[in-house]
């Protein structure tokens, strides 16, 4: 956690250098290029043979975004994510620490003068660096198990899938709304399926 904020850190003192490449965050007029923060929650869960409930998380990131039209108002976005995922059910609780990395097109609808409107699709690819199962019984934690184990049973450490949502920018500042469906199989066992997905909400400046 603390290098990914430091890395924060290093994207916003640079943004400076680009200042001349950027009209100050989405212009759906002219060619640009961006580069933002974000920071946001999400509600993940597990579906498939393994169906578990949501569970809340935290999101960072810093993104970078090109538009990739001089005539339509097309944006490609990407970035570097810490995200917490997992899920849970009853006493049972999974949690993951990932580092994400998502490549989305972006498509401007100017709202207003003030107001872009912008829907996004596209494909992410995250990698567990670390995570945990615990048992609560009574309040108290019984049971713990950490991806340092070598009998971790828990889930598989890569993952793959889309992220659909639409955001929508004012004076530099973004919000946005998404789901996000995994497709790789995140169990262990062969003879099981399970895939993880995620709500999440993300607010953020662009640059």
């Amino acid at each position: 956690m603390k290098k990914f904020l430091v890395a924060i850190v290093a994207l916003l003192s640079s943004v400076s250098s680009f200042a001349q490449y950027s009209s100050g965050g989405f212009s759906l007029d002219e060619e640009n290029l961006y580069w933002g923060v974000r920071f946001g929650v999400t509600g993940a869960s597990l579906g498939g043979d393994i169906d578990m409930g949501m569970k809340a998380g935290l999101t960072l990131a810093g993104v970078v975004g090109l538009r990739a039209s001089d005539s339509t108002p097309v944006f490609i976005e990407s970035g570097l994510y810490y995200t917490e995922r997992g899920a849970k059910d009853g006493k049972l609780s999974v949690g993951y620490n990932n580092l994400e990395i998502p490549i989305v097109v972006k498509y401007g609808i100017k709202a207003t003068d003030e107001i872009a409107v912008l829907p996004f699709f596209g494909p992410y690819f995250s990698y567990a660096f670390s995570g945990k199962t615990k048992i609560e019984e009574g309040g108290a934690i019984v049971s713990v198990g950490t991806f340092d184990e070598k009998k971790w049973t828990g889930l598989k450490r890569a993952n793959m899938g889309f992220k659909l949502g639409c955001g929508a920018e004012y004076n530099k500042m973004y919000l946005e709304l998404g789901y996000q469906f995994g497709v790789t199989n995140v169990c262990k066992a062969d003879e099981l399926s399970s895939h993880s997905n995620a709500l999440f909400v993300n607010f953020g400046v662009n640059f």
